[in-house]
């Protein structure tokens, strides 16, 4: 990507406002909406297992090309951008509904699929809809200072399209190996997926690996980093506070809250089911409250400029805008919004009443406006979305208490509130950096928002179905599907309406966050590790050394980063094929239909053998790139 800056008058998008190409096409529309079930689905399936998501832009941009170029022969940057939006808005739309939403199925509420639709789709378009007024002055009057770092890597994926078929291979293959490996191991069972040990001599002290290749493809894209922080949480669960716990309560008979059984009985699965995912739900609670903190001030910057524009009315424009400046009429911007709110205030689905419609407008549009800007300037990954969800569920949840709404009514009422908050705040989060992309290729605004809003219906009409069948094969809360950041709504509402909960365990985890923090490390990535078993931070931290080895394989600059981008690609696709073959595999299990497999291989060499191919793979992809095999210039 060039250097040279330009104003935000002066500059010239790649196809300029004189040029028009085909945007919302058939084409388009039919292959942004498959794309985002598809990357929908697996978001959804990996943020209830990692508790983290990945961006689907650059990998539904290069699948885009390959298709739309490569089988229709249609040549369009626009379109290929109208694809790749509709599909990030989709998976950013699940990617806030596991978040926040399972935790009425830890309940053990009555779910159906008109609640979680409801509470998906109102979110999605608040976000899309409280973004609109923001882009000419985050997007356009801020080009220069506002870089949107996953934005600009993703137009200049779809200004190098003639590389986009190579590029689509690549992500193809991940998805075809990622998918069969899951097919094989948890879909016809002919090998366990999980490697475990003891240490020789060290009561309870275990460590573990889940053979699976969306976590090895998670530990790449995230990087060393990230990776080593999260296997640092595991070690720390797993390798000491397991042990110590075991060994301090090796003589004791009787049951200690919360455990209904004796300590001394329990293995290491025991001591972290009763205790660690406490202790961890406490650290991930004070980590992201961290991570908020820590951004406080372009928190408030960012509220103090975004203000300062709109009472210096520079969020408007005439009505004779030329193609580029064009964004949805905000009378159906201010109506679709209002409307929202009062639908909101009386829907019969989930109770939250005017108070809970009241908070969801105010920290909606506060938290919505900061985040736009925040991660125009850190990234969408950086984005403290937990922070923020955590800030709201704690308002509302004291602030129906205080009303009198308490019991279940005040817990479904707060989550709800919440919930729709969270995803509002991803939605937002991951359309700026969209239009983004549509500002430097030469995108029309008003067709790229539509875009938009149909990536996020299509999410919230499937979403539900797919939580459902999740939760019927696998168990939320489970080994399988730990949903961690859901838990972690779920203690805090319960432990604020209830009290009762084992607070000295939550505090030993705010305590361990704030202790983290002042070693260097991120306090949130650290606690995730805590909280989720070893085995799944494991392939993670293996995926991040992969990408570390390639980040240092060559001295050429150019190189390496080409080496780094096909990874991701080839990454990505691992994703993909495994969270998708995941929710196949729940979809049978749901309806009952019989999976034919042999008995289980009970010899982990040979799923350790698997993973091993599986991360040469990856090796392999990654280091035989070229030089002019790079995604971003």
């Amino acid at each position: 990507m060039s250097k040279q800056k330009h104003s935000s008058q002066s500059f010239v998008p790649y196809i300029p406002a004189s040029q028009s190409l085909p945007e919302i096409t058939i084409f388009a529309v039919v292959l942004g909406i498959i794309l985002a079930i598809i990357f929908g689905a697996a978001n959804a399936y990996l943020g209830l297992v990692v508790g983290m998501t990945v961006s689907a832009s650059i990998p539904s941009a290069v699948i885009s090309m390959g298709v739309l170029r490569g089988i229709f022969r249609r040549n369009s940057i626009l379109e290929n951008n109208v694809v790749q939006t509709m599909t990030t808005a989709g998976e950013a739309a699940a990617g806030g509904a596991v978040f926040t939403i399972p935790a009425l199925f830890l309940w053990g509420m009555d779910i159906h699929v008109i609640m979680i639709a409801f509470i998906v789709i109102v979110g999605g378009l608040l976000g899309v809809l409280m973004m609109v007024p923001l882009r000419r002055l985050l997007i356009v009057k801020e080009h220069d200072t506002l870089p949107y770092p996953e934005g600009t890597a993703c137009a200049e994926v779809l200004k190098t399209g003639e590389k986009g078929g190579t590029g689509a291979i690549d992500v193809l293959k991940g998805f075809a190996i990622g998918g069969v490996f899951k097919a094989l191991g948890d879909g016809f069972m002919l090998f366990k997926t999980e490697i475990e040990t003891g240490i020789y001599r060290f009561r309870n002290a275990v460590v573990g690996l889940d053979t699976f290749p969306a976590l090895l493809g998670v530990g790449y894209i995230i990087g060393p980093s990230i990776s080593g922080q999260m296997i640092a949480g595991g070690l720390l669960a797993w390798v000491v506070m397991i042990p110590m716990i075991s060994f301090f309560g090796a003589g004791s008979a009787a049951p200690i809250f919360p455990s209904t059984a004796p300590l001394s009985t329990l293995d290491a699965w025991g001591i972290w089911d009763n205790y660690i995912r406490y202790i961890g739900a406490g650290a991930v609670a004070a980590g992201g409250v961290i991570s908020l903190i820590r951004t406080l001030p372009i928190l408030f910057s960012s509220l103090v400029d975004t203000v300062s524009s709109v009472s210096k009315n520079q969020l408007g424009g005439p009505n004779t805008l030329g193609r580029l400046d064009k964004d949805i009429s905000m009378k159906w911007v201010v109506g679709g919004s209002l409307l929202l709110i009062i639908i909101i205030a009386i829907n019969p689905v989930i109770h939250v009443g005017i108070l809970g419609a009241i908070a969801i407008l105010i920290l909606g549009f506060l938290f919505v406006t900061v985040s736009s800007r925040l991660v125009g300037v850190v990234g969408t990954s950086s984005d403290p979305i937990s922070g923020m969800t955590i800030a709201t569920l704690l308002l509302v949840t004291l602030a129906f208490k205080l009303s009198g709404i308490t019991g279940t009514d005040g817990m479904l009422a707060a989550l709800g509130v919440s919930a729709i908050v969270c995803v509002a705040l991803a939605v937002s989060g991951d359309i700026s950096q969209d239009l983004k992309t549509g500002f430097l290729v030469g995108s029309t605004p008003w067709k790229q928002q539509v875009g938009m809003i149909i990536g996020v219906l299509v999410s919230g009409l499937v979403i539900g179905w797919i939580l459902i069948m999740l939760d019927d094969a696998y168990g939320m809360g489970s080994r399988d599907l730990p949903a961690p950041k859901a838990v972690l709504m779920k203690i805090l509402v319960q432990g604020l309406m209830e009290g009762k909960l084992p607070w000295d365990l939550i505090l030993i985890g705010v305590a361990s966050a704030i202790v983290i923090e002042f070693l260097g490390l991120n306090s949130l990535v650290v606690a995730v590790g805590i909280y989720l078993p070893i085995h799944t931070s494991a392939p993670i931290m293996i995926g991040g050394a992969i990408r570390w080895l390639i980040d240092r394989s060559s001295k050429d600059h150019q190189l390496r980063n080409a080496r780094i981008d096909r990874g991701i690609l080839y990454a990505s696709g691992l994703i993909a094929g495994e969270s998708l073959i995941g929710v196949v595999i729940a979809l049978l299990i749901f309806l009952k239909v019989p999976i034919p497999g042999s008995a289980v291989i009970s010899n982990g060499f040979v799923p350790l053998i698997l993973f091993l191919i599986v991360c040469y793979t990856l090796w392999h992809v990654s280091i035989k790139a070229k030089r002019e095999d790079r995604l971003e210039s």
